[in-house]
């Protein structure tokens, strides 16, 4: 008898394999679509763009589009991968199909943009009442990151243009929902800007705050039980009096460049003044004081405004900066929240670094790369990228428990969407069976009994 040499065993290789399901994991998205009823509200917004005789429903195409997305997908045709399996996802149009769906919709401009964006927040308050404790404002808040992400163009774009970081490309400016420390994050804002953009324009972060706001429930459009957090791009007088307007009344956390005049007081704060930063389990962070302002320094700004400063030992081989003071890597942020202690405020906007998990996450998610050549096509992926990262949000939040709920897309995709399966046929059920020493099967089979559980759409 030959031994086999090598490593790994030689296999033969058949085509005619029968029942066999790919990707079969991915009917936890699915039976999530279902459970929300996100198909129905989505097919009901794009119906004044479907034509009488028309095979495909709209929001179906646009729903599968999504879904692939959320299976890794990054342009238009790797909706090949649902049509290939008809037995999970339904049937599937072809790629000509999809791309005039996408042209009417972009055509459509604004209209159509407000329908998909209306129904997603329609979903969006269904899913936070069903997920009840495990929702994002299970405590009564709602906090909100905005942050801008560079999409590099790889050919001439409409609106592409060279950015700041020396690239050639987009500029959107996104706001993310935070989860906390329980969970991820929900997309609900995506501006699309030209790659020249300026990072810091009020009116810019004004529209996208405004679309976040869109995006939530109605109890949490306005009040300060909404917090809106942001970098230093964010750091201006009018989108801070804006958020803080009458009748608005947001609470705010927003990063601020260190003026001269901030510069000189930091100077002037006695050593009495610093605090110690803290971490999440309340201990001492090691290096890191944060210290509030007063004085002539807050005139002009915003009635109830409070500057806190942040002063950090760099870390070895960091370059200081003209701002710095007394060897130490000098930060400033505003706020609007009363009668709470420096330590906690610090805190609340450094976790604001959740952020960059979500844009990791979103980099992975079809916003790699801007796939189509208008600024109006683009407009529309950028709705599907999002409706992509709410599913891959909301599926964990509401049939995943522990750490399986903080698992990041390319996580999900590895461990639970990747599993293949068998479909098997008796009586007038179909069985999907499940590899049994798969490691996560019994992650998607918990999952698929918990929504099993939630109540169908009314």
């Amino acid at each position: 008898m030959k031994q086999p040499t090598g490593s790994y065993l030689h296999v033969r290789v058949r085509n005619d394999g029968r029942a066999v399901v790919s990707q079969v994991g991915s009917v936890l998205l699915v039976e999530t679509v279902r459970k929300i009823g996100l198909d129905r509200a989505i097919s009901a917004a794009l119906t004044p763009w479907r034509k009488p005789r028309a095979v495909h429903d709209p929001g179906k195409v646009l729903l599968g589009l999504a879904l692939a997305v959320a299976l890794g997908g990054d342009c238009l045709a790797d909706v090949v991968l649902l049509r290939s399996e008809p037995a999970v996802f339904g049937p599937v149009a072809s790629d000509p199909t999809v791309s005039r769906m996408i042209d009417t919709l972009a055509t459509a401009g604004g209209k159509a943009l407000t329908a998909i964006r209306a129904a997603r927040a329609e979903v969006r308050s269904r899913v936070w009442k069903v997920a009840a404790g495990q929702a994002p404002d299970a405590d009564g808040r709602v906090t909100v990151d905005q942050d801008g992400v560079l999409v590099v163009a790889h050919s001439d774009k409409q609106d592409a243009a060279p950015t700041w970081k020396k690239t050639y490309g987009h500029q959107p400016l996104m706001g993310f929902v935070d989860h906390g420390p329980g969970g991820t994050g929900e997309a609900v804002a995506a501006l699309l800007k030209p790659g020249n953009a300026g990072s810091n324009t009020a009116a810019d972060h004004i529209s996208a705050a405004r679309l976040a706001l869109d995006q939530l429930p109605k109890t949490y459009r306005r009040g300060r039980q909404t917090l809106i957090r942001c970098d230093s791009a964010g750091g201006t007088h009018e989108f801070v009096a804006w958020l803080a307007r009458r009748g608005r009344r947001l609470s705010y956390s927003v990063g601020m460049l260190i003026t001269e005049a901030i510069h000189q007081h930091v100077l002037k704060v006695p050593a009495s003044a610093w605090n110690p930063a803290v971490e999440t389990d309340g201990e001492v962070r090691d290096g890191t004081w944060a210290a509030e302002l007063a004085g002539d320094v807050l005139d002009g700004r915003p009635k109830g405004m409070r500057l806190i400063v942040r002063r950090e030992r760099p870390y070895p081989g960091a370059q200081l900066r003209f701002t710095d003071a007394d060897g130490m890597r000098i930060t400033c942020f505003a706020t609007n929240t009363p009668d709470r202690p420096i330590a906690e405020l610090e805190l609340r906007h450094r976790l604001r670094a959740r952020a960059e998990d979500r844009i990791r996450a979103a980099r992975s998610t079809g916003l790699r790369n801007l796939p189509l050549h208008d600024t109006a096509q683009n407009g529309i992926w950028l709705e599907i990228v999002q409706i992509a990262l709410d599913l891959l949000a909301w599926m964990p939040m509401l049939a995943l428990t522990g750490q399986a709920r903080l698992w990041e897309p390319r996580r999900l995709r590895f461990r639970l969407f990747s599993a293949a399966g068998q479909f098997v046929t008796t009586g007038r059920r179909r069985i999907l069976r499940l590899a049994r020493h798969w490691p996560w099967t019994h992650e998607i089979t918990g999952a698929l009994e918990r929504l099993t559980l939630l109540p169908n759409p009314g």
